[in-house]
């Protein structure tokens, strides 16, 4: 994420996401033209995540997206009215704009990532949030395979005691493959 975003990339980004997506609302194909047409409000306007932090942010999605289609906020204020926002961003180009995109990104546009900057207003707790969501995801998956583990060694003592060779051995294969696949993705 870079600091400091020149007008051309910004340009180059809205014409590439206009020809790539379809929105939600038609509306919002028309602010983003807007944009196009005026330097001023693109260079004061800023490529993040998370905009509704911001004290003043426009959010919008495609059609692909799962998201709401369009959200402007302005202090406290929140409007799902495109016509609004419209015009407050006439009246208010040389104020800083936080622009939301949601739009499918697997794998990031490398045009998208060039023009994606840090959300100053980001609280900090939500950055450790993160980390601690991704942090629980990791200790559940290695619980969840040492269980499987444990599962499949209490299966293979079991087969042992029926003497059932067959049901030994296919425990024993698989057992082998998912500590092959853990020592692969530790690696």
């Amino acid at each position: 994420m870079t600091a400091s975003v020149s007008v051309g990339d910004k340009k180059q980004f809205v014409r590439w996401f206009l020809q790539s997506y379809k929105m939600k609302r038609r509306e919002c194909i028309w602010i983003l033209n807007y944009m196009l047409s005026n330097d001023e409000l693109l260079a004061k306007t800023h490529f993040v995540e998370d905009a509704h932090y911001c004290p003043r942010a426009m959010v919008m999605s495609s059609t692909e997206s799962k998201e709401l289609p369009f959200r402007f906020y302005k202090g406290n204020l929140m409007t799902a009215d495109a016509e609004k926002s419209f015009h407050d961003l006439r009246l208010n180009p040389d104020q800083d704009l936080y622009l939301q995109l949601n739009f499918p990104n697997r794998p990031p546009s490398p045009l998208y990532l060039s023009v994606l900057e840090d959300n100053p207003y980001l609280p900090l707790d939500e950055t450790i949030r993160a980390e601690d969501r991704m942090l629980a995801e990791e200790l559940l998956a290695e619980s969840m395979a040492s269980f499987q583990e444990e599962t499949i060694f209490k299966q293979i003592d079991e087969a042992l005691d029926a003497n059932d060779k067959d049901r030994f051995f296919e425990l024993s294969a698989l057992l082998h493959n998912i500590k092959t696949i853990k020592k692969m993705e530790s690696e």
